[in-house]
């Protein structure tokens, strides 16, 4: 079972990344699936998560109005628009999938997880 995220790199403030996740080894189509970041020194956040339709969404305040979590159930894969990016936005970027939205702000919930990808937004 395996997620693996990409899209990750070096953006100035104000500029665009998409983030994406594929899913490999089992299905997730009954899964909620979200994105969570890691910024150096700081505990892991949540950021935003989708239900398993996709017709559900939440976010964290801090991104809500500027990311938007997609998914693409029939290619098992998940996304992070993101837009209007901040240096404080710079982070690792981790997606995970769990059974239901009953999960902690840190993570705790969520069964799965794959290797993050690096945001850095520059000032």
């Amino acid at each position: 079972v395996q997620l693996q995220a990409s899209g990750g790199g070096l953006v100035q403030a104000g500029g665009s990344l998409r983030l994406s996740c594929a899913a490999s080894g089992r299905t997730f189509d009954s899964y909620v699936m979200g994105w969570f970041r890691q910024a150096p020194g700081k505990e892991r956040d949540f950021v935003a998560a989708v239900n398993w339709s996709g017709g559900s969404t939440i976010y964290s305040d801090s991104a809500r109005g500027r990311f938007t979590i997609s998914r693409d159930t029939a290619k098992e894969s998940l996304h992070l628009q993101m837009i209007s990016l901040k240096p404080e936005d710079t982070a690792v970027y981790f997606c995970a999938a769990g059974p239901q939205f009953g999960f902690t702000k840190r993570g705790y919930g969520m069964e799965y997880w794959g290797k993050g990808t690096l945001v850095t937004v520059s000032s």
